[in-house]
């Protein structure tokens, strides 16, 4: 069993937002393991409804771009950090931001490692990026990236509000015939923050954790035992429902899925991306 240490508490506190004895009571339950004490309190219903949102977000922008491959094409996303919006939003930041952009684009970069690691004018961008605190008088750093290929990509950046740059980008990956609908579809992802494209690739452990969770929380509801499993099953449809795109009601007619739209386009939707300012960081 791991000590129950004040640091260990806290750290739950801040994830779930419930409050110091239920934290401690639910590290107690679990023995010290910290993804089983999340799992209690969410099947006690204890989590805070108001946990704070963007607990380590950060300002800054998001800089994305399609390119043309020998494959079909590619949809590139590089999120750029300050410390203030103030700073994000001007112009210099913009243009720095695209900088990181292209050397990610040049060195085929898909994660932040490699990106850091691509040649940049002054040597690589991680060195760019470290001497652009002096430039901006903030401290600077990449961000979230991503990289999505497929024979069509499109890519829609959301502003939040008309005077700051994007803050939530959406890649889509389709098919050919695909490609008709692929703008709804970032649309979709901009607004509703898919986790997964569909439901095999929801990883096995968070399927174990959130049956487990129903299960709890059904129990504790006092719900009758020859039924709970009709209502575990509900309650994992509508998880899916939530967080796998092509389950996801289309938000701009609820009687379809977005399965649907695709579907009726006669395409696919073969992959995706999203990256909204800040969200890199939260557990």
């Amino acid at each position: 069993m791991a000590a129950i240490t004040a640091a260990l508490i806290k750290q739950v506190r801040e994830d779930t937002g419930a409050g110091m004895m239920d934290v401690k009571k639910a590290l107690t339950e679990a023995e010290g393991d910290v993804a089983r004490a999340k799992e209690i309190i969410r099947a006690k219903g204890i989590q805070a409804a108001g946990k704070r949102e963007g607990r380590t977000a950060q300002e800054g922008t998001i800089a994305s771009r399609v390119v043309d491959t020998a494959n079909g094409q590619a949809g590139y996303a590089v999120e750029l950090n300050s410390e203030t919006d103030f700073v994000a939003k001007t112009p210099k930041f913009v243009a720095f931001t695209d900088g990181v952009l292209d050397d990610a684009i040049k060195a085929g970069a898909s994660t932040a490692e490699e990106v850091l690691a691509a040649p940049s004018a002054d040597g690589t961008v991680k060195e760019t990026v470290e001497e652009a605190a002096a430039l901006f008088g903030e401290h600077v750093k990449v961000g979230q990236v991503a990289k999505v290929e497929g024979p069509k990509v499109e890519i829609y950046a959301h502003k939040k509000s008309a005077e700051m740059p994007p803050s939530i980008v959406a890649i889509v990956a389709t098919d050919e015939k695909g490609a008709a609908v692929a703008h709804e579809a970032a649309l979709q992802i901009s607004a509703m923050g898919a986790k997964w494209l569909k439901r095999e690739d929801v990883p096995a452990d968070v399927v174990a954790s959130e049956r487990r969770v129903a299960t709890e929380k059904s129990q504790a509801e006092g719900k009758p035992e020859k039924i709970i499993p009709k209502i575990v099953e509900g309650r994992m449809n509508a998880f899916y429902k939530e967080n796998v795109l092509l389950e996801q009601e289309y938000v701009k007619d609820t009687s379809k899925s977005v399965g649907d739209l695709f579907k009726q386009a006669g395409g696919e939707l073969l992959a995706f991306a999203r990256i909204e300012v800040g969200k890199g960081e939260e557990k």
